[in-house]
């Protein structure tokens, strides 16, 4: 590798760190000032450690690792003054553990034309955006993409992807706004086939989890995508917004149940001081985490890395450890 491209790599390293962090600004202030208002100009006590686990509860981390956090703080420091930052430096460490297992890049596999990615969640969720964020990089890696329209409910959501693809360059496909969305994901495969696509994206109609009768639609879309080729969807993205919080565990279940669920991408984590939710659901589902969203562009959608996400919401200065 020479020289200049470590320093463009260093650059971009450096731009996502300063996204991320200023994304999980909510998240990591909300948690930070809780526990420099704890600890200052006290001592590690039972009641302080006690109080810190449910600062970190309250924080949608979950019970594990607070726990975890607060054995941790224990440890060689009983009965000793504290300051936040150290406190901070053991959050990101146990929240880097919980979430190492699950930071798993999303791997396109080439021999499988098309891969096939099918993208699911809930109404507002950043599904449709998410896939034309996802379009535009695997452009930019100079594969043949095309779009799936396969949320036929809403004109816009057709509309949106439409402008995707004219913006990234992707193939795309859609029907009329209230058609069969099970016979356009049909179409889709099979075209996407036939043209030698390397990856067709999915879209899908927001439902509710508790909807019983868009999930059975959506169980109906898998069964149909079957038919054209049984080994597909090869991958089923499951976009959850992070200002749902706790709600997002249910979510998982259920999309899990229905449809299979591969792999997460959470969205609006600039929007929320519940980022911590994410470390909650690494615990719970260990589902592979592929993508963390912090706002509307096109690079505010990354790759997930543990020790950044981790070192950012506990509010540290930087990604070095």
């Amino acid at each position: 590798m020479n020289e200049s491209t470590t320093r463009e790599d260093e650059k971009q390293a450096r731009s996502w760190w300063q996204r991320l962090t200023g994304g999980l600004r909510r998240s990591s202030s909300a948690l930070g000032s809780a526990i420099s208002d704890l600890v200052s100009k006290r001592k590690l006590d039972e009641a302080t450690l006690a109080e810190i686990e449910d600062v970190l509860i309250r924080a949608d981390l979950g019970v594990e690792t607070a726990g975890r956090v607060a054995e941790a703080l224990g440890h060689g420091r009983y009965d000793a003054e504290i300051a936040p930052d150290e406190v901070k430096a053991v959050v990101a460490a146990e929240v880097e553990k919980a979430l190492a297992p699950v930071a798993q890049p999303l791997v396109i596999d080439s021999t499988e034309k098309p891969f096939v990615i099918l993208v699911v969640g809930v109404n507002g969720s950043g599904k449709t955006t998410t896939i034309g964020k996802l379009a535009a990089k695997f452009r930019a890696e100079g594969r043949q993409v095309m779009m799936a329209a396969g949320d036929t409910f809403r004109a816009a959501a057709i509309d949106q992807l439409k402008i995707w693809a004219g913006r990234t360059g992707a193939e795309f496909i859609a029907s009329e706004a209230g058609a069969d969305a099970a016979g356009l994901v049909f179409d889709a495969v099979t075209s996407a086939k036939a043209r030698g696509m390397d990856v067709l994206l999915v879209d899908t109609a927001g439902r509710l989890q508790n909807r019983a009768e868009l999930m059975n639609e959506l169980a109906k879309v898998l069964r149909v995508m079957k038919k054209v080729d049984p080994s597909v969807p090869h991958a089923v993205l499951l976009v959850l917004d992070a200002t749902v919080g706790q709600n997002a565990l249910s979510q998982v279940e259920i999309f899990q149940k229905i449809a299979g669920v591969t792999g997460l991408v959470m969205t609006k984590l600039d929007g929320t001081a519940r980022g911590g939710i994410l470390v909650a659901l690494a615990t719970k589902f260990k589902l592979p985490v592929h993508f963390i969203g912090v706002g509307e562009n096109v690079e505010d959608l990354a790759p997930f890395s543990a020790r950044d996400f981790s070192r950012a919401i506990a509010g540290l200065e930087s990604s070095d450890p």
